[in-house]
């Protein structure tokens, strides 16, 4: 994800990469109980020698089971790796989960067009609802490459004619044209539409 902030989820790859999936970990702290074919019975019979004298773990999967070989300090290892990576991934989930995320999820593209339909919100919910574009615009398009707003109405409005660079005067430049928007009555379905054709008409927008 190109806005993750931190090293922390490179750092979850990372451990990935390190054999920490269940195959992976079970192959390095013990041994698949086996089956083999024997002739006389014509039939897969599986080894008993391991029966009482290890922990199994039987695989829900494919049914495969695996004598438990390791040492209790090789398994505490992989309980501390374990622990660590679930506790990237919440700090991962709490980031996708907070601010403006959480509202518009993750804006990836890296040339992008807000358009904007405040339907009928009153006063109130209007000021709310830039409330939250505000929050994207600082959050989210500040990563991003270039963006406009466009903003559904009987008279269509545009932040600038074409996408434009992102920068922190961009930005802050966006911001304040929302704010100095009116509230109006609801914009048609034709100027929903007619918004979102004046967006896709830019060739260099991605989403």
């Amino acid at each position: 994800q190109p806005l993750i902030s931190s090293s922390k989820w490179l750092q979850l790859h990372g451990l990935k990469r390190k054999k920490l999936s269940l195959s992976q970990i079970l192959s390095q702290v013990g041994s698949q109980h086996r089956k083999d074919y024997v002739t006389t019975l014509g039939k897969l019979v599986p080894s008993r020698y391991a029966d009482g004298l290890f922990p199994q773990y039987k695989r829900a999967q494919d049914g495969s089971v695996y004598n438990l070989t390791a040492k209790k300090e090789l398994i505490l290892h992989f309980v501390d790796r374990l622990m660590g990576a679930i506790e990237l991934y919440k700090q991962r989930m709490e980031w996708l989960t907070s601010g403006s995320r959480q509202i518009f999820g993750v804006v990836q593209e890296q040339c992008t067009v807000i358009v904007l339909d405040f339907g009928t919100a009153s006063p109130t919910e209007f000021d709310l609802c830039r409330d939250a574009l505000s929050m994207v615009l600082v959050e989210q398009v500040t990563q991003i490459a270039k963006f406009n707003l466009i903003r559904a109405a009987q008279d269509l409005m545009k932040w600038q004619q074409k996408s434009t660079p992102v920068s922190e005067h961009t930005v802050k430049s966006a911001v304040t044209w929302l704010w100095k928007l009116d509230h109006m009555t609801a914009a048609s379905h034709a100027s929903s539409a007619e918004a979102l054709l004046e967006a896709m008409s830019d060739e260099a927008v991605s989403s």
